[in-house]
């Protein structure tokens, strides 16, 4: 994306009036109507729309205060970065709106699918939504097979489970958990509500 000021040869710090007064020269030394030549034409006219984007952007306070904060965020490049940011963003979106930070998790995933913690940070969020349990179940799934050493996952994955009614699945989910870290407080909390309690 070409820089809106670079593109109306102006500093950041410019005034609404040397903005005006940028896109007025360049609108009248670069208009379309100045050139005959079709290929130059077509090519002042694509120049002509993103300078007046440019120019209506920079000119609103309100889109120009947004325009520059979305400059000083960081590009990111890499899938991991990508992902990364979308994981980071969720929770506040969780908190807020349940889709809008499941949609930030799927992201996480997609671009980063080895990813166990992100596939459990899914499944957790899916598992709110009762119409989503069964994918729920493979995010969780997921989670332990590419971290089976992960006791929240595995407490996670049963629960999910034998609120579907998969009471023999979640009991050998609870019981990964439990091999794994026999007194951690949530594998007993879990194992209460499943009837699984160990004396």
């Amino acid at each position: 994306m070409t820089d809106h000021y670079e593109l109306l040869g102006v500093p950041p710090s410019a005034s609404a009036a040397e903005i005006r007064k940028a896109y007025a020269r360049l609108a009248r030394d670069k208009h379309p109507d100045r050139f005959s030549d079709p290929a130059e034409k077509k090519a002042a006219q694509t120049f002509f729309q993103e300078i007046t984007t440019a120019f209506n952007t920079l000119v609103n306070e309100r889109s120009r205060r947004e325009y520059d904060e979305q400059r000083q965020r960081p590009q990111l490049t890499t899938p991991a970065e990508i992902a990364r940011d979308a994981f980071d963003r969720a929770p506040g979106a969780l908190e807020s709106g349940l889709e809008e930070g499941v949609t930030l998790l799927r992201t996480a995933v997609h671009h980063e699918p080895a990813n166990a913690e992100y596939h459990a940070a899914l499944g957790r969020a899916l598992a709110r939504v009762p119409s989503a349990a069964r994918e729920a179940v493979q995010a969780l799934e997921r989670a332990t097979q590419l971290a089976p050493g992960n006791v929240g996952a595995w407490v996670d994955l049963a629960l999910v489970l034998h609120r579907q009614g998969l009471r023999l699945r979640a009991h050998k989910a609870l019981e990964a958990a439990q091999r794994l870290a026999p007194r951690d407080a949530r594998v007993a909390r879990a194992a209460g509500e499943l009837g699984l309690a160990r004396s």
